[in-house]
């Protein structure tokens, strides 16, 4: 049978009929997850409740996802493509999935805007990015598998194909261009992949693809005068000892404390260089220079890649930014996996969501980044409970009532009544902060902390995760802040991945003030240290703290006073989430 006509509508008009179209199938979505087949006798019912759901992050109806793709802002619209999968809840049959928003908060899903269809990507079509050129024509370049059970690696380049189109629902990929890059001469052509947004500098285009060589990660460089036929650098733009570089991200940012964003073929005050380590699962981060003359980035910190920050100190991979022209600013996407089992997964029938998109900008000492959830998610913002001037004693915890709290916004700012208790830090965990949660969790009591919050809690505590600070100070008296989310008693379900999360946190605690917001969605908590200094996201399936029988506590487990100098946590409301 010949290729359907396809009808295509005004853009306003074609968003009613898909709006309307998804909410007509939402019932059914619905209906169908409250009476699916019951569950394999291995699954606890808990796991597969559809309220364990995430209400306001992204996901799509069912299925798998795993990286962002492509995020951009086009004519009014933001667009995220993402790896999906179309036949199940687990990885395979990776195509680019499609949706679109006015707002980052709401979406609507469109149809997969790249699949399997050219003999370069006919096995697969991986992560890749979005690039807007001088006449203002988005181009995605993204990977694609040539060859069957062995991942060998390419680079394709993709164009709307009606580029008026707001909603750039159909993509065409030039066959007398396709591939743009080959696994040439040293390459490894399984751990090729991830084209980066491109910059275009003294008449060349550039963009970075991750590799490695050996034992060392790298992002080659590869130039183009016309974005339609590109050429390998001699060098790459940076490398190091860190195993294989996925989904790799360079950007400029505005000077020190200067929130304003700057599109990626800007002038930077300072570079961001992030690439995705295959072997720990974890993004990675620095800041430092770039000399495009020579195309090279070196790291501000003179111990280099040994001294990396990450974005998320929790299960957050695969990122990729954009800069949104409509607010001047960079936003940072990022994919978080289950925490459950694949059998789980497929009882669920969905897999993966996205963390809420962050504004990102640099810090004012220059050393790392600021993450804050993009301002739009305040209108989801519904029931507010404030809690003002309340002092937890050592070993006292209080509830915050009337609100639900198994969907909410918490924001909260500490005050240590002394840092005289801290504990001496021992230098064996510098490097591991992980590590030294699982030590000293969120029931190991200290001197100043562990303090914060247990959510997502049963009346009886028997389940709740817990986010807190806990104060070391280091052999020379300075205040060292570890920040923690514990989740080893957040559900009584077996066989969960139950890791704990920390990061530490580079701020002066000396005056005794902290703050604290934690995002609280039915199976993940969001939360962001210090003003967005430390993040960590975490995924969690209580069996018993489940809906309106989840519960929200601030406790303190040390042996200084910690005052609740003011709290205020917000009920959240369902945006539209792509129809389901």
């Amino acid at each position: 049978m010949g290729t359907p006509q396809r009808v295509l509508l005004a853009p306003w008009a074609l968003l009613a009929v898909v709006v309307a179209v998804q909410l007509a199938g939402a019932s059914h979505v619905i209906h169908r997850s409250l009476e699916a087949e019951a569950a394999p006798p291995s699954v606890p019912a808990s796991i597969v409740s559809p309220l364990l759901r995430t209400g306001y992050h992204f996901q799509p109806p069912r299925n798998w996802i795993n990286d962002p793709n492509a995020p951009m802002y086009y004519k009014g619209w933001y667009h995220l493509f993402y790896q999906y999968n179309p036949k199940g809840a687990v990885w395979g049959n990776i195509v680019w999935a499609h949706s679109v928003s006015r707002d980052l908060i709401n979406w609507i899903a469109l149809e997969p805007a790249i699949s399997p269809s050219i003999p370069s990507d006919q096995y697969g079509c991986w992560s890749g990015s979005a690039t807007l050129l001088h006449d203002g024509t988005p181009a995605i370049t993204y990977t694609g598998i040539t060859r069957p059970n062995i991942n060998y690696q390419v680079q394709n380049i993709a164009f709307p194909k009606n580029k008026s189109d707001p909603l750039l629902r159909e993509w065409v990929k030039p066959a007398e261009l396709n591939p743009i890059a080959l696994p040439e001469g040293d390459i490894n052509a399984t751990q090729f992949r991830d084209p980066t947004t491109a910059w275009y500098a003294d008449g060349h285009w550039r963009m970075l693809v991750g590799g490695v060589r050996g034992t060392r990660g790298l992002a080659f460089v590869y130039r183009s005068r016309d974005f339609r036929r590109w050429a390998r650098a001699k060098h790459p733009l940076h490398s190091a000892l860190t195993g294989m570089w996925e989904c790799p991200d360079f950007f400029p940012v505005s000077g020190s404390g200067q929130e304003e964003g700057l599109d990626t073929s800007e002038a930077g005050a300072k570079y961001v260089l992030k690439s995705s380590l295959d072997l720990t699962r974890y993004d990675y981060y620095t800041v430092g220079s770039y000399d495009w003359r020579k195309d090279r980035y070196v790291p501000d910190d003179p111990a280099g890649d040994e001294h990396r920050r990450r974005y998320d100190y929790g299960n957050f991979y695969a990122s990729k930014t954009f800069y949104d022209p409509a607010k001047r600013r960079r936003i940072l996407w990022g994919w978080a996996n289950e925490s459950d089992s694949v059998p789980d997964d497929k009882a669920k029938d969905w897999a993966g969501i996205q963390a809420i998109p962050r504004k990102i900008w640099l810090d004012p000492s220059g050393k790392q980044l600021l993450q804050w959830p993009v301002e739009e998610l305040e209108e989801l913002r519904g029931k507010p409970v404030s809690v003002a001037g309340k002092v937890v004693k050592p070993g006292e915890h209080f509830e915050v009532t009337g609100l639900a709290t198994y969907q909410a916004d918490v924001e909260v700012s500490f005050e240590v009544s002394s840092l005289d208790r801290a504990e001496p830090f021992d230098p064996a965990y510098a490097d591991d902060a992980q590590k030294l949660c699982g030590v000293k969790g969120a029931d190991a009591k200290g001197g100043v902390g562990p303090f914060g919050l247990w959510v997502l809690a049963s009346a009886d505590l028997q389940e709740k995760t817990a986010v807190f600070f806990r104060v070391f100070k280091d052999g020379y008296g300075k205040p060292m802040v570890l920040m923690c989310t514990d989740p080893t008693k957040s559900s009584l379900s077996p066989d969960l991945y139950k890791p704990t999360f920390a990061g530490f946190v580079d701020t002066d605690i000396s005056s005794g003030k902290i703050t604290l917001r934690s995002l609280i969605d039915r199976s993940v908590v969001e939360s962001f240290g210090a003003g967005g200094r430390t993040c960590i996201l975490s995924r969690v399936y209580p069996s018993i703290a489940i809906g309106k029988d989840a519960h929200l506590y601030v406790f303190n487990n040390g042996e200084a006073d910690i005052k609740v100098s003011h709290l205020t946590a917000w009920e959240m409301k369902k945006p539209l989430m792509n129809g389901a």
